[in-house]
């Protein structure tokens, strides 16, 4: 199963990459006008097995972001956030750049949500069976993301695991359309679960 969703996430990814170019060229050219720093984000994530790799976003945030707190998550009216990166995330037009990483076989289009190693190195510690979202490739979306709202807290993390580790189990082509699905219009609708 696992080799057949990386065939499909593949040639999906390659599909939409190739569809959303001339829409990452305007967020690219956004970007660029309305702050300083790069166009792209680039963060060290954890993927399948523990393994690092560099995860793609457009940049949402002031380029200084986490220069007085270090690493931190995201809350939800997160004041770093620029004035276009407030719409890029609501459209979730930040996200299309992981297209590469799933061409790169770093990501799926559907699974476990990438976390960055500082933070599951504390997650595991503290969450029972965390490390088994590892057993998979990451994914830009998620059954966690479309089934639980947004929450930046350690019981929002562990509602996710059941969701992500639901997810691992009964991993299949029908429950990742399902979740594309899903996807496509929690983000054409502008509501739901992230």
């Amino acid at each position: 199963m696992l080799a057949m969703q990386s065939v499909y996430s593949w040639l999906i990814g390659f599909a939409l990459l190739i569809l959303a170019l001339p829409v990452m060229l305007v967020v690219a050219v956004l970007v660029r006008l309305t702050s300083r720093g790069p166009v792209l984000y680039r963060q060290l994530r954890t993927g399948k097995n523990g393994v690092l790799f560099v995860l793609y976003k457009f940049r949402s945030m002031r380029q200084d972001a986490e220069a007085a707190t270090g690493a931190v998550w995201a809350t939800k009216d997160d004041p770093r956030v620029t004035p276009v990166g407030r719409w890029l995330r609501k459209l979730r037009l930040d996200e299309l750049p992981q297209l590469l990483n799933v061409i790169r076989g770093e990501m799926s289009l559907v699974g476990p949500r990438p976390e960055r190693p500082e933070f599951v190195r504390v997650l595991q510690e503290k969450i029972p069976y965390y490390r088994h979202r590892l057993s998979v490739k990451p994914g830009i979306t998620g059954w966690a993301q479309v089934s639980h709202k947004y929450g930046d807290t350690i019981e929002d993390t562990i509602t996710k695991l059941e969701y992500d580790l639901y997810y691992i189990k009964y991993l299949a082509p029908s429950l990742d359309a399902f979740i594309l699905f899903h996807t496509v219009k929690t983000v054409l609708l502008g509501r739901g679960a992230q």
